[in-house]
């Protein structure tokens, strides 16, 4: 029974966006109360399946010989699959108010609850081929949403998404092959599962595969140079935003890449080799690049895309370092990141929704007219620029300390980075803050009068990431010592 909780958890969502187009709901409310049931129940059946722990596999079906979809529930995979789960119904309760006023509401929540049971399929995956399965499903039911309004900007990002989810998946195939062909099992082990025996001595050409199989998987987090996609696919809905930034698709290919280091191809072939110098860079440069384009960005929700880049970045740097303190810090600032973004994107979504108005200079003096969203907003601006407190700043800080600990001298290049993105963060987050709190003396208050605040279907999910974000800064005890656990699977590897 516990095994095959691992399949219902997967394939109810499926199920419950399948037939939505065909089920009849004499008003809006009757759909609501559908969908949100169907995502509530199976965010509870992740959590008692998580509380259980089932210790077997599942296979779905089998190719041929070690091929095979096959789900189980290690560490790493419960802490996304719990991510998923408790973030899932709070994105879905905002998505109702928010959709209100938007066409084609049916097929946008047929593949937003689908995108929920595939997300957990990622997380279950027992083998790289499962993972690879799912993962590319995602980018197939992600791509009508981001492509929802179909105006032309919209189909614009939404061709863009695309080219890069293909190449992405061309270069994680590559790695994939390899490791079914060089591997001895496809299974995720901890270590690593190469043969070395098998490979002849072509160790620098598993070491290029490796990072084309990195950066395949690496796309859907942004990192540089396939950064471009992201702040393009803003123009979707803040719904599917916020999933993209915060639960599903960037997570999903941080997910992946700590995946294929540590539980495929193995740290003890990579540390110290010139492939993870070369990650280490590209990460630190898109933590500095993605900051300093945040800060030159003038559209809201394109600003917070950008800072995803540069936040996302932070957990491959963390993984980069190919430590069990690295995949620590890497862990921990996935859970704090999607609270935050989260938070801040949500609120992004209900001032654009209310206001109309999506440059940060017509956001002046926001705050008289809808205190709540922009206090909710602040502390998500403050835990992203990493005040003590709350959570960003505890991330942040175990991925420092596990950096310094590396004796690594680009992982040093790596803490300065982490230095001067707070101090950028700063800047782009908290001047949002002042605008919306202190205007200015021209400001003319008559120019917001028909504003009102967010409602509670709105307020809600924004105030319980809220609460997220301070509870996870004042005791994130619990969490590390689940964190600690994963990486301690991994030994001295």
């Amino acid at each position: 029974m516990k095994e095959v909780m691992m399949l219902i958890v997967v394939i109810l969502p499926l199920f419950t966006g399948i037939l939505l187009p065909l089920l009849s709901f004499r008003t809006r409310k009757g759909m609501w109360i559908y969908l949100e049931t169907a995502v509530c129940v199976n965010s509870l059946l992740v959590l008692w399946m998580l509380s259980h722990a089932p210790e077997g596999t599942l296979t779905v079906f089998r190719f041929t010989g070690n091929l095979s979809i096959t789900l189980r529930l290690d560490g790493m995979g419960a802490v996304f699959a719990a991510l998923a789960a408790l973030l899932w119904p709070f994105a879905m309760l905002y998505s109702f108010e928010y959709m209100k006023s938007e066409k084609n509401e049916k097929s946008f929540f047929l593949f937003y609850v689908v995108t929920y049971g595939i997300t957990l399929g990622v997380a279950l995956a027992e083998n790289i081929l499962t993972m690879y399965f799912f993962f590319e499903m995602l980018s197939l039911v992600t791509l009508p949403l981001v492509m929802h309004e179909r105006t032309r900007e919209a189909v614009h990002a939404s061709r863009m998404y695309l080219y890069y989810m293909l190449g992405g998946a061309a270069f994680a195939f590559i790695g994939m092959t390899f490791v079914l062909a060089y591997g001895t099992t496809s299974t995720f082990v901890a270590g690593g599962v190469l043969d070395m025996a098998r490979t002849g001595g072509k160790t620098d050409m598993l070491l290029l595969i490796y990072l084309l199989c990195f950066c395949g998987f690496s796309v859907k987090t942004a990192m540089w140079p396939f950064s471009s996609w992201l702040p393009k696919a803003s123009v979707a809905p803040t719904p599917v935003t916020a999933l993209l930034h915060a639960v599903a698709v960037v997570n999903t290919g941080a997910f992946a890449a700590m995946r294929v280091t540590y539980y495929s191809f193995g740290t003890e072939l990579l540390r110290g080799t010139w492939v993870q110098g070369v990650i280490l860079l590209l990460t630190i440069f898109t933590i500095v690049c993605g900051c300093s384009r945040a800060l030159k960005e003038t559209h809201l929700k394109r600003r917070l895309a950008w800072s995803t880049v540069g936040n996302m970045s932070y957990i491959l740097f963390g993984a980069a370092l190919m430590t069990p303190a690295g995949l620590v810090g890497a862990l921990a600032h996935m859970i704090c990141h999607s609270f935050m973004k989260l938070c801040s994107f949500l609120c992004a979504g209900a001032i654009m929704h209310k206001t109309g108005r999506n440059y940060i200079h017509e956001l002046n003096g926001l705050g008289r007219k809808m205190p709540k969203v922009c206090l909710l907003f602040s502390v998500s601006a403050f835990a992203l620029t990493g005040v003590p407190g709350l959570c960003g700043f505890v991330s942040k800080w175990y991925l420092a300390e596990a950096a310094v600990e590396s004796e690594n001298i680009l992982a040093y290049a790596g803490t300065a980075a982490l230095l001067v993105s707070a101090l950028l963060t700063a800047v782009y987050m908290l001047t949002l803050v002042v605008r919306f709190f202190f205007p200015g003396k021209d400001f003319d208050g008559r120019m917001l009068k028909d504003v009102e605040d967010a409602g509670w279907m709105m307020l809600v999910p924004i105030g319980m990431a809220a609460v997220a974000v301070v509870c996870l800064g004042l005791h994130f005890g619990p969490v590390l010592e689940v964190l600690e656990r994963i990486a301690g699977e991994l030994g001295a590897v």
